[in-house]
């Protein structure tokens, strides 16, 4: 029998029992779907994540913390990413630090991990922040992406950026609109002249502190976009001064009691410093060269091959889930080829009897099993595609209401379409394997006989 009287006669057979086969052919296609919607969704987080990673720059940041037990508080048992630390006496990174880094061969700018808690408000609403103090340099860079209005224009400007997720907090409206309004912000500052040592009782059990407020306003330059994702490594806030109008304001000279705990004789310094490179192909070199001045580093680059491994963990575990539609999907394309045989055991007994080959018969069912499997493929690829736009579309629409930016949660790579159909054809030649065996042993004369 020639090939192409195979795929006729396997044709033929599958348009006399339509139903049976659109049926085995859905089940193929739901299957195929699911699958493509589970893989689609893993892509899609790994790229969105690979083009944040890219958009912020963060492949040419690296964090600076001091040496010591102190420097960053976990457990060195405890498992995941962590600095790369080195041995020696304790470092505190003060100014000297940050000058002897940002002088190093490769470094673009460095800035220390400069914020304090305060009150800001606009009108009359107020929300707790924490202010950081950020360089105009780095204010301009695409890590900082200020979508409204702009950055600073020098460190000395006396003005402020902020998030667009204070400003909803605030009830201020457009982003836009609110470029060139007046933010309050209010410090909380020791008052020692208020302090009374017959209070001291009451100053010990917090009952009644020096403490005093003072209230600063600067106009509002920039927005910045509220990111789906965790904002780059050194920005741990939503409202930025530079340097100059910061020194201005007075403020407590610690935030927490692990600010007391990494002082070292007397000196407090920077809890890190975050150290912007000129290329990513100077990190190694400006990491060792770092330590060698005795301070720990950590690059968020280093983990991303343990980022992207969790992805591919993701993904496996996303496909196994869509298997299970697969494996049920194929029962139901063996189901249908042994109904075939015991429906056509007369005709494949006519077959051999004029010539056919035990090749040739299952040359016919594989035919029709690889058809099954190209149809479900392809309308299982568009199936998974359509359902997987509308998902996104309902995610985006409800994140929309509380102010989180759409992106795009599915990712349909070139790959995807070809491996789904070839994979829905794979599946489909398997699931048919023991079928077309059975068929070919068939006994011709038995078959003839067949009622």
């Amino acid at each position: 029998m020639k090939v192409r009287d195979g795929v006729g006669l396997a044709l033929v057979n599958l348009r006399k029992r339509k139903l049976r086969t659109v049926l085995t052919t859905m089940g193929v296609t739901v299957g195929i779907g699911a699958l493509v919607a589970m893989i689609s969704f893993g892509q899609g987080m790994e790229k969105n994540v690979t083009a944040s990673f890219s958009a912020l720059e963060l492949f040419n940041v690296l964090t600076v913390f001091p040496s010591g037990p102190s420097a960053f508080g976990r457990d060195p048992d405890e498992p995941g990413p962590r600095p790369e630390a080195t041995a020696g006496p304790a470092k505190v990174l003060d100014d000297e630090a940050v000058a002897a880094i940002a002088g190093l061969d490769g470094v673009e700018a460095v800035y220390p991990e400069v914020n304090f808690p305060a009150l800001v408000g606009l009108d009359d609403r107020e929300d707790l922040q924490l202010v950081q103090v950020i360089p105009a340099k780095v204010a301009a860079t695409k890590m900082f992406q200020v979508k409204w209005g702009r950055p600073f224009g020098s460190d000395d400007e006396p003005a402020v950026v902020v998030g667009e997720s204070v400003l909803r907090r605030l009830k201020a409206g457009d982003p836009a609109a609110a470029v060139g309004r007046t933010l309050r912000i209010s410090s909380v500052t020791l008052d020692l002249s208020a302090f009374n040592p017959a209070d001291l009782a009451a100053f010990l059990s917090g009952r009644k502190l020096p403490v005093a407020k003072e209230k600063h306003e600067f106009p509002i330059v920039g927005v910045v976009a509220q990111r789906p994702f965790a904002g780059p490594v050194g920005l741990q806030s939503d409202v930025f001064l530079p340097p100059g109008p910061a020194r201005s304001i007075k403020r407590l000279p610690f935030r927490n009691v692990w600010d007391l705990l990494r002082m070292q004789d007397g000196r407090l310094g920077y809890a890190s410093l975050t150290v912007r490179l000129v290329s990513p192909r100077d990190l190694e070199r400006v990491k060792a060269a770092v330590r060698d001045l005795g301070f720990t580093t950590f690059a968020l680059s280093d983990q991303f091959a343990e980022i992207r491994r969790g992805f591919l963990y993701l993904d496996m575990v996303l496909a196994a889930v869509g298997m299970i539609a697969i494996f049920v999907a194929s029962l139901g394309i063996m189901n249908t080829m042994l109904m075939s045989i015991l429906e056509r055991t007369r005709e494949i007994g006519v077959m051999k009897a004029v010539g056919a080959l035990d090749a040739d018969v299952r040359r016919v069912f594989f035919v029709e099993s690889s058809v099954i499997g190209l149809a479900g493929g392809l309308a299982g690829y568009a199936l998974g595609w359509v359902v997987s736009r509308l998902i996104n579309g309902v995610v985006n629409a409800l994140l929309a209401r509380q102010g989180v930016p759409a992106i795009d949660y599915f990712a349909f790579p070139v790959w995807l379409p070809l491996g789904a159909v070839a994979f829905s054809v794979l599946v489909s030649l398997l699931s048919g394997v023991y079928p077309a065996t059975r068929a070919a042993r068939v006994d011709p004369v038995a078959a003839l006989r067949h009622d």
